[in-house]
């Protein structure tokens, strides 16, 4: 059974974009691509809201350009090799191999597909996750603290949600960026 993991670059008060759409605390260096691109080689299925895919379908080509470093191209590889699910009203095709397009977000759907997987899955993008959230289905917490405060703009963690966490790691990193993984206590 996969676990279904929310993971995102947020900033110290919590939120993953500004008021005007900017998360440039988040540009990651090569070290901490070094680690996501480990982390992600256990992610079977990442599931996306319209725009987050399409900041993420970056991946799809990323590799062909002879001028991204290695870990760069690392990640579109890996990218690449897993499965995408899109979920979207006004997006009309998929620009990705490995992706399909679903209407609308069932739960119930989602319990399936995390019970027949052998890999994690990802929800990526903080509307798509809050539904996930408030549906029960998140197992682990992995937010990417980066070194700033945006002081408003999309929040990480959906408004009127209490849940009891458990510290499962931590790692930081030179550039003042922390990981933290956090699991959901039981009852």
């Amino acid at each position: 059974m996969g676990k279904l993991i929310y993971s995102m670059i947020t900033s110290v008060d919590g939120y993953v974009s500004d008021t005007d759409g900017n998360f440039g605390w988040g540009v990651a260096d090569q070290e901490v691509h070094d680690f996501v691109n480990e982390y992600a080689k256990s992610i079977g299925t990442y599931l996306y809201g319209r725009r987050m895919y399409e900041t993420m379908v970056f991946w799809e080509t990323a590799h062909a350009n002879p001028e991204h470093p290695p870990f760069i191209v690392d990640f579109a590889r890996t990218w690449q090799a897993a499965d995408k699910i899109v979920y979207s009203t006004t997006l009309d095709e998929v620009a990705s191999e490995r992706t399909r397009l679903e209407r609308s977000f069932d739960p119930d759907a989602i319990r399936k597909l995390k019970a027949e997987s052998d890999r994690d899955l990802t929800i990526d993008g903080p509307h798509l996750a809050a539904q996930a959230i408030r549906a029960g289905l998140v197992d682990e917490f992995h937010p990417i603290v980066g070194p700033a405060l945006a002081g408003g703009g999309k929040r990480f963690f959906p408004d009127g949600v209490r849940i009891d966490l458990e510290l499962l790691d931590e790692h930081r990193f030179a550039n003042g960026v922390v990981y933290l993984r956090y699991g959901v206590k039981d009852g």
